[in-house]
């Protein structure tokens, strides 16, 4: 996808500045300076602007790698000029010479988006040297081992960025001269050493490119800034650009500073610290070092780090008692810098004979626990109002905090074990560990035998629902983000990976299998699926303390301090949200768990899910056998007081709450069986020949059942089916009205898409209320609305807006009749439409704003032109994404919907929305 030059940087593209000189005024307004500098550039402008210690340099802007991606990898024509000048500055601020043997100027080049992506892109260090500069290196630092070291590591690295030639083979050289060392029973190489390794390497690179390493420094200067823009665009950055919605069309910035040594000796450091606890968002400094190394060490781990603080060390280790007086400076520097940017601050940091020097800070990333911790405790020390809390808070951190999750510990030395299987798509959070089951009926029954249950399927359908509530997570092969597993996990609070497809299930043998490893049914699994991650065996896991203070009273809230942090922010978010927020739930008990976590009412009660228990299903199945419409009633009696009792049950949690009930949506085909001893056995059951239960098998088939008949269809062709259920949810309301509760009924015509069907099964819907109160000598207000989830439905919806007294927008379907895209199927194309820049990002997971949210927008206006108090909802899966929320709250819409365990994160998305767009504030 081409990078396209965004108003900021055709601006500047305009005025002919791309370089910018640390603490040079570069841009106007912090969010400005981050879009031209690149956050890292951005904050060390201003760190040299604070006075704190930052070896100088500058910044080439996120418009040259909008240049250099839009001209075939060509720079402006200027900028060599300003980079020129650039170094020229370096030069008289340093007494140093860039290339010059005598006094040789080095500098780093690393990259700087303006969104933090750590270890994404490419960093070279040591530039500037070669075989006449290293000398002089040596010769000023007065260490020939020091400066051949430094030349060792800056060939490997230019080598492996610049010149793509693999780094195992310089690693190799470095360990075949380790092991020749050790054989003298020492194990630091001399500068003989590293001379001879630098030879070494000198050669490889002639061998794999058929050149000598560059030693013209002006040349090293430019392959490095070209590789680094190159490596915006590499494999790992787009992953991970994808994963956190970082547009491509940013591009990166590039920073040359000068270079600070922490590898000269034990007087020199390097480290990574941060203002508070990254993981508990405690208010200690947080942080480790290396003495006498480069930055490279402590990220590729090649030395064990020390803790900064000696009360996390061994008496003697730490920074602060090996270097006291760089640690205190390193102490006033955080301090200043948490102020300054009112946040948990990542730094990194040098220590040059003793003299400190920061090399990055940047807003930290945090657990879902710390990022919460963190907001509220800087609204206690008086540094956030409470409404800059709540926008500090990614909504979708809170679900870690929901979630069950594995022990850490466990789960670390689970992937050292190499237990870990696969990895798929994050659908349901938190953690499960059980047994595999194979089936529905399967899983049941190991729960009935008390044994925790993990169900693996290919794909799971309605059928599975009992296996599915049995069970403590779901692994799926095949679907996506908005598949029935992930749908219905969610509304469960179930953890649930799905569309995991380098898994192969064989189900006829109930076993899974990758690579070498086989799991046979009843073998021990563990799924995380806030990461998508399959184990094999057991890993440990631990119920969150909001959801052992709220839904199971297992804890006070006075033992929970995360459980005081998160309804204070919550708190804080009800107080600015215009947008209310229900949940889809289906039972009392998720209506429960729903309410627990603050839904103002119910915005989708699938009906149909109640169908599915086996003490009801074969009613059901009596009623879609029945041979006439009287055969039909009768066996819908049977269901009539199931129905009636869900509701109740429903109502009852609910009280004082809007209930929005869908009648039936799915097609009858879905609730009949297809394997031939499950059709033997319903026969048997009913009294019927198995031939009769198969023909109506076969006749109910459809090529295309999402478009077939079901829905408000099903309520023209079988009026008794609607009729039946109407009557429940209503007799249901007037009993539960008459014990004293406060119902609010709102029943929900499916998939209308001619006014003349919405407004037959309104009257329908209008005479059986009459005829139930009359009969109970009681009437309840209700209203009759319909889902809008075909897209002539919002074309006419101002016809439809003249009867019907609300719209829930059903933006599943919608999109998938938009789009025409099978959600079912739509995950073995849809990831190379976001890779390849087709799609921005799965429209089944995250809202398509500009096709489907115009029809959403359409028929908000139009049903709103006919009818101006026409309630407005959305109880799709889009109702519990964050970005969708944000674009929901901006057209009007009253309330949105969405499972149990989201609905703390719609709350939080909906406040960031009425506060002017939330976002990730954090990176």
């Amino acid at each position: 996808m081409a990078i396209i030059a965004s108003p900021l940087q055709a601006h500047h593209l305009a005025k002919g500045k791309y370089v910018f000189f640390f603490g040079g005024g570069a841009a106007d307004g912090e969010a400005s300076m981050r879009n031209l500098l690149g956050g890292k550039g951005a904050n060390l402008h201003e760190m040299t602007r604070l006075g704190v210690p930052v070896p100088p340099g500058f910044t080439i802007s996120t418009e040259v790698c909008t240049h250099f991606y839009t001209n075939a990898h060509a720079y402006p024509a200027e900028l060599k000029t300003e980079v020129d000048a650039g170094i020229a500055r370096l030069e008289e601020l340093l007494d140093r010479r860039f290339g010059d043997p005598a006094s040789p100027l080095l500098v780093s080049v690393r990259s700087g988006a303006r969104a933090s992506m750590p270890g994404m892109m490419d960093t070279i260090l040591n530039l500037g040297l070669n075989g006449a500069t290293v000398a002089g290196l040596a010769k000023l630092s007065g260490d020939p081992r020091f400066a051949f070291d430094c030349y060792r590591r800056f060939i490997q690295m230019y080598s492996d960025v610049v010149l793509e030639i693999p780094k195992k083979e310089f690693e190799a050289k470095l360990d075949e001269a380790k092991e020749r060392r050790a054989t003298k029973l020492d194990t630091a190489l001399t500068s003989e050493d590293l001379e001879a390794l630098v030879s070494e390497y000198e050669e490889i690179v002639v061998k794999r490119s058929g050149h000598p390493f560059p030693q013209e420094v002006e040349g090293q200067l430019w392959g490095a800034v070209g590789a680094v823009f190159k490596s915006w665009m590499n494999e790992r950055a787009k992953y991970y650009r994808k994963m956190n919605r970082i547009p491509e069309e940013w591009g990166t910035a590039v920073n040359v500073q000068s270079m600070v040594f922490g590898n000269m000796g034990d007087d020199c450091a390097t480290g990574v610290a941060f203002t508070r606890d990254p993981s508990s968002g405690s208010r200690v400094f947080y942080g480790e070092f290396l003495q006498n190394a480069q930055g490279e060490d402590v990220v590729a781990g090649i030395r064990t780090p020390l803790p900064i603080s000696r009360l996390s060390a061994s008496p003697g280790r730490s920074l602060e008692e090996t270097m006291p007086a760089a640690y205190g400076e390193l102490v006033e520097t955080y301090k200043k810098l948490e102020a300054h940017y009112r946040d948990m601050q990542d730094l990194e940091f040098t220590i040059q004979n003793q003299k400190l020097y920061l090399l990055q800070t940047r807003s930290g990333k945090r657990t879902g626990f710390a990022a919460v911790k963190i907001a509220v405790d800087m609204v206690t020390e008086g540094t956030l109002t409470p409404r800059e809390a709540v926008e500090r808070v990614q909504p979708e951190q809170l679900i870690q905090i929901l979630a069950p999750i594995f022990e850490p510990a466990a789960k670390d030395q689970a992937v050292k074990d190499e237990r870990l299987l696969s990895k798929g798509l994050p659908a349901g959070p938190g953690a499960a560990c059980g047994r595999a089951a194979f089936s529905a009926q399967e899983a049941v029954k190991m729960a009935e035998k008390g044994d925790p249950v993990v169900l693996v399927r290919a794909e799971t359908s309605p059928e599975d629902i009992a296996g599915m509530s049995a069970s403590l997570g779901v692994l799926t092969t095949r679907g996506g983000m908005t598949s029935h597993a992930a749908v219905v996990a969610r509304g469960m609070g179930k953890c649930c990976v799905v569309g995991a497809g380098e898994l192969t299930i064989d189900e006829k043998r109930c076993e899974m299998r990758i690579r070498n490893v086989k799991i046979s049914e009843g073998e021990w699994i563990a799924v995380d699926g806030t990461t998508g991650e399959v184990f094999v065996g057991q890993l440990p896991t631990e119920a969150s303390e909001v959801v052992r203070v709220l839904i199971d009273k297992t804890m006070s809230p006075e033992e929970s301090e995360i459980f005081r942090d998160f309804t204070k922010l919550m708190q804080w978010a009800d107080e600015v949200r215009r947008l209310r927020v229900r949940t889809n739930a289906d039972t009392p008990r998720d209506s429960h768990v729903a309410r627990a976590f603050g839904a103002e009412g119910i915005g989708l009660c699938r009906t149909e899910h109640m169908f599915f228990e086996e003490s009801r299903i074969l009613a059901v199945r009596e009623m879609i056998l029945a041979n006439s419409p009287q055969e039909r009633r009768d066996a819908l009696a049977k269901i009539l007081p199931m129905q009636k009792a869900d509701f109740a049950g429903i109502f009852r949690e609910m009280a004082g709450l809007p209930v929005t009930i869908r009648l039936l949506d799915p097609p009858l085909h879905e609730f009949l069986p297809h394997e031939e001893a499950a059709v033997n056995s319903v026969a048997r059951a009913l009294d019927l020949e198995g031939r009769v239960v198969r023909e109506r098998v076969a006749a109910l088939q459809e090529f295309n059942p999402m478009l077939g008949h079901r829905g408000c269809r099903l309520g023209v062709t079988h009026p008794e089916i609607y009729e039946m259920q109407v009557r429940a949810i209503l007799e249901a309301a007037c009993e539960e009205a008459e014990a004293g509760s406060a119902v609010i009924p709102e029943i929900m015509i499916p998939l209308v898409g001619t006014t003349k069907e919405f407004t037959m099964l309104k009257s329908m819907t209008d005479r059986v209320a009459a005829e139930v109160f009359a009969e109970k000598g009681r009437r309840v207000d209700y209203k009759v609305g319909t889902m809008i989830e075909i897209p002539r439905a919002a074309l006419l919806a101002d016809r439809i807006a003249v009867d019907a007294e609300f719209f829930s927008f059903g933006t599943n379907d919608l999109t998938q009749m938009t789009f025409g895209y099978s959600r079912d199927d739509s995950g073995t194309f849809l990831p190379a439409y976001v890779e390849q820049g087709i799609l921005p990002r799965d429209p089944f997971a995250s809202l398509d704003v500009d096709g489907v949210g115009q029809l959403v927008k359409m028929g908000c206006e139009r049903g709103r032109s006919t009818r101006s108090d026409l309630k407005l909802g959305v109880c799709g899966e889009h109702g519990g994404d964050p970005s969708s929320i944000l674009f929901f709250h901006s057209i009007g819409l009253d309330y949105v919907s969405c499972s149990p365990y989201r609905v703390p994160v719609a709350r939080l998305a909906a406040a960031q929305a009425a506060l002017g767009g939330g976002g990730d504030k954090t990176a």
